[in-house]
């Protein structure tokens, strides 16, 4: 079975993001955060990633501004909670393999239960963590969906400065 959407990635990128997996309309358009609610566009441009608000459609210019994206899990739900814990370690795997030969600075996980449970690190927080990916730095960050009410804006925009600060 095909990705429903492959990552988005280029040589010497300073930040890869990794989302939980694709959202229904972000598979049913072929872009990555594609659904109206979610905040990762705007996320990114308040943190000073992107010089303005990307459109869901413009995801394959990321590796211009040094970011690339890719997700845990290729399966597509309706909330990532469908997502068994077997699918979500078979997308670390996965993941573990892609950053080692990538090797971006940085690797930004969207989603910090996701991230727990695909790794094993029930206790991980928000920000910079101590585990390596493929060898490289993790800095998890919260779910941008709009399924998660537990960040607001100015939240996302500041977390994401801070992660865009260590790659600086």
């Amino acid at each position: 079975m095909s990705q429903a959407l492959p990552p988005i990635v280029a040589p010497g990128l300073d930040v890869l993001f990794v989302g939980i997996n694709p959202g229904l309309r972000s598979a049913e358009v072929g872009h990555n955060f594609a659904r109206p609610g979610n905040r990762f566009w705007g996320a990114l441009h308040a943190s000073g990633f992107t010089p303005r608000v990307l459109r869901p459609e413009e995801d394959v210019t990321l590796p211009e501004f040094g970011l690339g994206i890719t997700n845990i899990a290729p399966r597509p739900t309706r909330a990532a909670s469908e997502l068994s814990a077997e699918e979500l370690r078979e997308g670390a795997a996965a993941l573990e393999r892609l950053v080692a030969e990538l090797r971006p600075r940085l690797v930004a996980i969207v989603g910090v239960t996701a991230y727990r449970t695909a790794f094993g690190r029930r206790d991980a927080q928000l920000g910079l963590q101590e585990d390596t990916i493929g060898g490289r730095p993790v800095w998890i960050l919260p779910n941008t969906s709009g399924l998660n009410a537990h960040h607001t804006p100015a939240d996302f925009a500041r977390l994401f400065a801070e992660a865009r600060a260590f790659v600086q």
